[in-house]
C-alpha cells in the first residue's frame, strides 16, 4: 500500500430539483429534492476519496457541517493508520465526547459518519485498484471481523459467531463459492427490483406505462408507494396487477414510509392483502421494533412480510428488529448506518437470524454504493441473492455509474466505491451555488426556493 496521508477534506452541498416532477414521492416524503452531503478526503498523493449521504433537500447543509466535525478526526492520518485496525477506526470516529452528544451514533452526525467513512473505503479501494466488493471479497475472515466494532451487539452476535459464519462462505476449493463468484464476475449476482414505476405522485397512466416498460427490461420485482389514500392504491395495485399479473413469477412489494400507527397499519394492509404484496415496507415508525413485531404477527395469516431499515440508526436498532423477529426483510442504507464497517454488521446479523437484506437504494447514489454491499452479502456473508433496489434517476452524474442489464445489476469493476461525482455535475447542481454557474441560482429554481416548503 502506498504510503498516504490524509491531509484534509472538502465538503459539497448537491442538490437535484427532483420535486418538480414528484420524482421519489411518497406518502410520507410528498416533494423531495434528491441531494448529496458529499466529502472528499484530500491526500498528500495522487488519490482523493469520495463519499455521501442522501438526504432529500433542506437540511443537506447541516449534514455538511457535520462531515467537517468527522473528517477532522482523520486529518493527518495515514491511510495505512486507518485500515490497520478499520474496528478501532471507526470506533475512533465515533468516540469524540462532545459530539456524540449530539447523537450517539445515530441522526445527522451518523449520517455525516457515513458519507466520511465511505469516503475512506473508496480512498483505499483506488489505492489497492478493486472496486470495495472486492477487497472485502479479498480479505481473509478474520480481516472482516476486524472492520466490525462489536460494542453493542455481543448478545445478539459475537465476533467468534462471526467468524464462524464468514468461514462457512469463505473457503477457495468450495464449488459454492466458485458458483458464487462465477456469478459475480458475470453480472448476474445481484437480481433488481424497480421502485421508478411507482412513485406515488405519478398518474395511473404514467404508472402503467412505467411498470410495461421495466416489465420489457426483464424486471420480475416491482415496488410501488402506498399510504396516502385507500381507495386510490386499491386502483393503483389492481393497475399494477393487470400489467405483472398473479401467476407469471412477477412480485409485487408496497412501500408507506411511516405513516400509520400500528393498528392503522394492520387494518391497512389488510385492505391490500388481496394483491398479494410480498411485503409491507416501513409501515410505522423505524424505531418501533415492537410495533413492527405486532404488525408482522397480525399479517403472517395473509402471507404479507414486513420490511424495514432505510431509516434504522444503526446497528443496535437492527439488532433488536432481528433478534426480536420483527421483520421478514433487513433493508440496510449504505449511508445512514455509518459506512461500509457499520453495513458489515448488520449483514452478519441478519445472515445469524437467517433474514434476507434487500437494501434501500431509492436515491441519488444508493444503487450506487448498494450493489457493492449487495455483491459482498452474496460472495462473502449470507450466500444468496441479496435483491436490490434500483431507481432509474440521475446516474449520469456519476464517473462510474450504477447499470442494469437483463434485470441484474452489473458488478462494478472500477476501483473504489462508485459514487464519485462529475465536477461538472457538483458545480451545476451545488447549493446555494455560484451566480451563472448553479441551477439554483436560475429562474428556474424559483418555484421551490419561494414556493411552500412542504
Amino acid at each position: 500500500m502506498p504510503d498516504i496521508t490524509i491531509t484534509g477534506w472538502r465538503t459539497r452541498d448537491v442538490r437535484f430539483p427532483t420535486s418538480l416532477d414528484k420524482t421519489g414521492s411518497d406518502a410520507m416524503n410528498a416533494a423531495g429534492d434528491y441531494s448529496a452531503a458529499y466529502c472528499i478526503l484530500e491526500t498528500d498523493s495522487e488519490f482523493t476519496g469520495h463519499g455521501m449521504t442522501f438526504t432529500i433537500g433542506r437540511g443537506n447543509d447541516v449534514v455538511c457541517a457535520a462531515i467537517n466535525h468527522v473528517a477532522e478526526r482523520l486529518r493527518g492520518r495515514t491511510l495505512a493508520w486507518v485500515v490497520g485496525d478499520w474496528g478501532a477506526t471507526w470506533r475512533h470516529l465515533v468516540s469524540d465526547s462532545q459530539l456524540r452528544w449530539i447523537g450517539p451514533e445515530k441522526g445527522v452526525i451518523h449520517l455525516a459518519l457515513g458519507a466520511v467513512v465511505n469516503a475512506a473505503w473508496d480512498l483505499w479501494a483506488k489505492t489497492l485498484g478493486k472496486p470495495v466488493w472486492r477487497v472485502v471479497a479479498d480479505m481473509a475472515p478474520e480481516e472482516v471481523v476486524r472492520c466490525v466494532d462489536f460494542r453493542y451487539i455481543t448478545d445478539a452476535l459475537t465476533p467468534d459467531e462471526a467468524l464462524a459464519l464468514l468461514r462457512a462462505r469463505a473457503a477457495p476449493a468450495d464449488p459454492a463459492r466458485a458458483r458464487r463468484l462465477a456469478d459475480v464476475l458475470a453480472g448476474r449476482a445481484v437480481p433488481a427490483y424497480t421502485t421508478s414505476a411507482g412513485w406515488l405522485g405519478y398518474a395511473e397512466d404514467r404508472l402503467r406505462a412505467l411498470l410495461r416498460a421495466t416489465l420489457a427490461a426483464g424486471y420480475r420485482h416491482f415496488k410501488l408507494k402506498v399510504g396516502s389514500d385507500l381507495a386510490a392504491d386499491r386502483r393503483r395495485l389492481a393497475l399494477a396487477r393487470d400489467v405483472i399479473g398473479y401467476d407469471r413469477g412477477n412480485v409485487l412489494m408496497v412501500d408507506a414510509n411511516q405513516v400509520w400507527s400500528v393498528p392503522e397499519a394492520i387494518a391497512y394492509v389488510r385492505e391490500l392483502a388481496e394483491f398479494k404484496p410480498w411485503f409491507i415496507e416501513e409501515p410505522t415508525s423505524p424505531d418501533d421494533v415492537l410495533g413492527h413485531k405486532a404488525i408482522r404477527d397480525a399479517l403472517r395469516p395473509l402471507g404479507v412480510g414486513v420490511a424495514t431499515g432505510e431509516m434504522c440508526q444503526n446497528r443496535v436498532v437492527f439488532k433488536q428488529l432481528l433478534a426480536a423477529g420483527a421483520i421478514d426483510v433487513c433493508q440496510i442504507d449504505a449511508c445512514r448506518l455509518g459506512g461500509v464497517n457499520e453495513a458489515l454488521a448488520v449483514l452478519l446479523l441478519a445472515a445469524k437470524f437467517g433474514v434476507p437484506v434487500v437494501p434501500h437504494s431509492g436515491g441519488v447514489g444508493l444503487p450506487e454504493y448498494t450493489q457493492h454491499l449487495s455483491t459482498i452479502d452474496y460472495l462473502v456473508v449470507s450466500g444468496r441473492p441479496s435483491l436490490l433496489e434500483y431507481v432509474d434517476h440521475l446516474h449520469d452524474h456519476f464517473l462510474h455509474p450504477a447499470a442494469v442489464r437483463d434485470g441484474y445489476y452489473q458488478t462494478p469493476t472500477e476501483p473504489g466505491y462508485s459514487v464519485e461525482m462529475k465536477p461538472e455535475s457538483m458545480d451545476r447542481y451545488a447549493f446555494p451555488g455560484e451566480p451563472g454557474v448553479s441551477w439554483w441560482r436560475s429562474d428556474e429554481a424559483k418555484p421551490i426556493l419561494e414556493g411552500e416548503k412542504i
